[in-house]
Parts: C-alpha cells; structure tokens; sequence
C-alpha cells in the first residue's frame, strides 16, 4: 500500500475531479437505494387499497430518482476518466524524467523492455484500477451498508441471512485475493520477457532475414508468447472463482429469504411489499460485494505494478552533480591518476585497474587494444557516464565529480561506438551538438565529417528525413553525421570511440586532416586501425584493462611487441611479431 500512497502523490491537479467522482458515485447510489422503498409502498398502499393516483406520484417519484442516479454517473464517468488517465500521465511523465536523470550504472539494472512495460501496460493498470474501480469502490461500501440497514429496518428476522453469508463471502475473497495476489507479479513480468523479444526481433530485422532466421524467431516468440498466456491462465483462473462463488452464496440466501419469507406471508406476519423490498436489498446487496471483490483484485494487480513503477521512482541515479559544482572547465586537459573500475560493485575483477595517465590539453591520442580491453570504459570515466571506483579523473585539472553534469558534459564531445541517429530530418539531429546551429554551421561540421560528400546528392540536402534511426543511410553516413553533431558542440574534449570504423581509409584520412586543424581541442581516438593513430602525439596500449604502453609511433614500433604485431598484420603482413616491420 505504500507504493499506491506514494503515487497517489502524483494525483496533483486530478484529486479534485477523484473527489468529485467519488461524491457523484454517493449521490447515484442514495438516489438507488430509495427505490425499493418507493416500490414496496407501491405494493403495499397502492395496490392493496387500488389506489391509482398513489400509484402513479411513486411511480413518477421512482423516475426523477433513476434519472438523478442516471445523470450523476454519467457524471461520475466524466470525472473518473480525467482523474485516471491525467493521474497516468503525470505518472508515464515522472517515470521518464527519471530514467532521463539515471546514468548507465542504473540503466545497466533494467532491462530496455522493462522500463516500457512499466511505462505503459503498468499505468494502464493504475489508470483501469481508478476508472473502472472508483465507482465500485465507493458504491460497493454503500450499498452493502445501505442495504443491510434498510433490510434490518423492513425486517430483522429476514435481514439475519446477511449475518450467514457476510463471513462465508469474506473467507471466500480472502482465499482468492492471497493465491491471486504474487501471480500479477509474474504476470508483468512475463510481459516484460514478450516485450524483449519483440524490441529484439524489430531492432535486428535486417539480421534476421540476412541469416534466414525468421523461424527461429518466431519459435522464440511463441515460447514467450505461450508463457504470457499460461501465466495469465493461471491468474484469472484463480481470479474469477469470486463471481460464481458469490453468486452461489447469495442465490442460496435469496431463496432462504423466499422460503422463510413466503412462510411469514402466509402467517401474516410480513407484507408482500415488505417481502419484495427486502428480496431487492438482496440482489442490491449481492452486487456490492461483488463490486468489493472485483475492487480488491483490481487493487491487489495495482500493487504488484505500483511496486514496480515505484522501483524505477525511487531508483537512485547513480551519478549526479555536487552541490556548487564548477560550471567551467578551463580546458581539454585529462588525467587519470590510480584510476581503477568495476561495472558492480560485487564484481570479483576490475574492468580498470591502475591507470595513470596524462593527456596535455590540445593533443591527439590514439588508443589501440584488443576487444575487452577496456578501451571504451577508459573514454566513459571521462564525461561522467561512469564513476571511477578507485582513483581521480580530471578534465581541465579538476575532478571530473566536482563539475555540474551539464557543463562537464557540454565540454567533453564523444562519438559513441554504435552510431545513434534519431527520426527527423538531418538538420533535427546535428542540431543535438547545437540547437542554435545555422546553415553554414551545420555545413562547415558537414564538411569536417566528410558528410557533405552524399548530402549534397540528397535532394532535400539537410532537410532529409533519415527514418526511424536513419534507417535509410548506410553505416559509414551514419558515423559521419554523428561525428559532425558532436563537432557542433566545439568540445574542449573530443573522443572518438572506433567511429570511422565503417568509412574508407580514403575519408578516415580526409576526416583526421580536418580534426588535426583544431588546435584547441584535445582529441582521444579509439579505432581498430593503426592509420588513424599513427599521427597521434601519444599512443596508449591496453591489455586486459591495464596500460601495456604509451609512446610515439616511432618508439612503440620500435620497442612494443603488441603494436609490431598489430602494425605488421595491418601494414607489413609479416609473420605476427613485428619482426619484419621493425627490420625494414
């Protein structure tokens, strides 16, 4: 129940129309509860003493009191939809917030389809629980203690029927609410496993129908989709064994009360009308505790997607800015100093271990290393996207967690390994380095990407629309125009993670040309290729996380066995130790 207080929270600007749905669901049902009364002194008075007139004001009384009942819920339906789908908003709306503020330590703790399922089929949840469960809620308690009242009023020897079946019902729902109660959360979660799939099976289409692995797909997709199904099976079988339970208990009571009640009619001891008021509380009566059953499932799946919306709430980010943090880096200098790094903290090896490292502001480095080696790690401790766990680094001769996240961040530009293009046009995405960015700016980044090459022969030129991922350009276009939004930005840090990786040697060369002319931004260089590094001031070396070498391309190829032999079997083809590379 904490977890639903703790949402409710975000009711804001909503409790007033819940409030007011509420009221109209205790209007509706007093409205109701006065017909049976009406209808027995119908019988009672005006048949009994055929009395038309008499008949005919309760029958007109009986009217206004149905439509009253009639306009306050659809009274009712208007407030409760604004409540719940505006609550559900407001709730998807926080959960994004919050993923947005997460570094990649809390990313790396839910899984991409997790979070869509608990932005969407979660709150759905929520927002069906209070849209279909407010009336029932409110008109469930109401009813069921009119009705008693108003049967014991009538009759109380009739009425002691509800002193059986009450607990009888109660043990019921409680046996039904406990079994149902851990299978929501199951239920979610096989939703999020169908989701995986589905996200996996869209996003790798191409790969798919590249390997002609259609069925295998699909024989995935039906394991998870057949688990979906017995799990939900399962779940309302159990969940709707309250109704006939229900009804089999009250349709016995009903005919206890039509056989004790015949008995005293027949003894003149009870009226017809009285008899057919108290057999209406009944049915009334019935229908509330199934109201109350129904709520207490809705409210027992809303706490299973509750506790999981409030999960991602509550989840802490990771990494955030000090308070009175710099808001200037002074420049591109970095240095690692006894830097070490695991991805959890339980994790018995480091991904880093002891680097030391110090990269002049306005220099060129390259780092070269085999795949697990680190190399990517190394370049995410710099703008914060991780922290280190042992050790310091520094941007412009500070820590990097003294900085404000923003201002860090707006200094240090990184090309990711996988190229990341969003829907819109092109100007839409280079516009992420600089959102004020003219023409000739986007143009000039273009140009310094080699970009301008194939956007020239688009026809709309930057008003291009890439697709949903640029899903209409090739992997070589894609890294160029992620390599010119990040030069948009003009970092003081700029950090190429094996992002011409898909380009020609011929552009590789064109592209490091145009970096190599600004002087004033230091440049990190990750790439598989010894050209793209050969240049370098520095080059680094890992091995298993730990710096082999730094040098020079003179003084690595004449001294490092690792770079011989990558610079060998790219440049020379020789023998994989270098040998022939450092004799000729």
């Amino acid at each position: 129940m904490n977890d639903l207080k703790r949402l409710w929270g975000y009711l804001g600007p909503y409790r007033g129309d819940l409030l007011l749905g509420g009221l109209m669901v205790l209007v509706e049902s007093a409205f109701e509860m006065v017909i049976p009364v009406l209808m027995a002194d119908i019988i009672d008075v005006g048949v009994v003493r055929q009395d038309v007139p008499y008949i005919l004001q309760k029958g007109v009384q009986m009217g206004i009191c149905a439509l009253l009942a009639l306009a306050t819920g659809l009274l009712y339906a208007r407030f409760a939809a604004r409540a719940a789908y505006g609550w559900g908003a407001r709730v998807r709306e926080a959960q994004f917030q919050q993923v947005q503020q997460f570094a990649f330590a809390n990313l790396d703790r839910f899984e991409t389809s997790s979070l869509v399922t608990r932005m969407t089929t979660d709150v759905t949840v929520l927002q069906n629980a209070v849209n279909g469960g407010l009336r029932p809620m409110v008109r469930g308690p109401v009813m069921l203690v009119l009705g008693v009242g108003l049967s014991f009023w009538m009759n109380a020897r009739l009425a002691a029927v509800f002193l059986v079946c009450l607990p009888i019902l109660g043990a019921i729902l409680f046996f039904v609410v406990k079994k149902v109660a851990p299978m929501y959360g199951r239920l979610q979660r096989s939703m999020d496993h169908l989701n995986n799939v589905v996200q996996e099976g869209l996003t790798a289409i191409r790969a798919v129908k590249a390997f002609v692995r259609g069925r295998y797909e699909e024989e995935k997709f039906e394991g998870v989709n057949a688990e979906l199904m017995a799990t939900s099976q399962r779940t309302f079988h159990y969940a709707v064994l309250n109704l006939p339970a229900f009804q089999l208990t009250m349709y016995t009571a009903t005919v206890l009360l039509m056989w004790f009640g015949g008995e005293m009619v027949l003894g003149g001891t009870l009226q017809v009308g009285d008899l057919t008021g108290v057999l209406s509380y009944v049915l009334q009566v019935m229908n509330s505790l199934m109201m109350i059953s129904n709520v207490f499932l809705l409210l027992t799946r809303s706490l299973a997607s509750a506790h999981r919306i409030v999960e991602v709430l509550e989840e802490s980010p990771a990494i955030t800015s000090p308070q009175r943090a710099a808001t200037e880096v002074a420049d591109g200098s970095v240095d690692f100093e006894g830097v070490s790094f695991k991805y959890h903290a339980g994790a018995q090896e480091y991904a880093l271990s002891g680097i030391d490292l110090h990269i002049r502001a306005g220099q060129t480095v390259g780092i070269l290393g085999g795949t697990g080696s680190a190399k990517t790690t190394l370049v995410q401790l710099i703008p914060r996207l991780y922290d280190a766990t042992e050790g310091v680094v520094k941007v412009g001769g500070r820590d990097v967690r003294e900085y404000d996240l923003r201002a860090l961040r707006d200094a240090v530009g990184i090309v990711l390994q996988k190229n990341v293009l969003f829907s819109g046009t092109v100007r839409e995405n280079l516009r992420w380095g600089d959102p004020n960015g003219d023409d000739e700016a986007l143009w000039a980044a273009c140009r310094a990407a080699c970009a301008d090459e194939f956007l020239e022969r688009m026809p709309q030129g930057l008003d291009t629309d890439l697709g949903q991922g640029g899903v209409n350009l090739s992997g070589g276009q894609k890294q160029r125009l992620c390599i010119a939004r990040t030069l948009l930005k003009q970092p003081k840090v700029l950090i190429f993670d094996d992002s011409t990786s898909a380009v020609d040697t011929a552009t590789d060369g064109k592209i490091r040309a145009a970096l190599a002319k600004l002087t004033y931004m230091t440049k990190i260089v990750i790439a598989q290729r010894v050209t793209s590094v050969m240049e370098a001031d520095q080059i680094v070396i890992l091995e298993d996380g730990r710096i082999h070498a730094v040098g020079n391309h003179a003084s690595l190829l004449a001294s490092d066995p690792i770079y011989q032999e990558i610079y060998a079997s790219q440049m020379k083809g020789g023998d994989g130790d270098g040998s022939q590379a450092v004799q000729r």
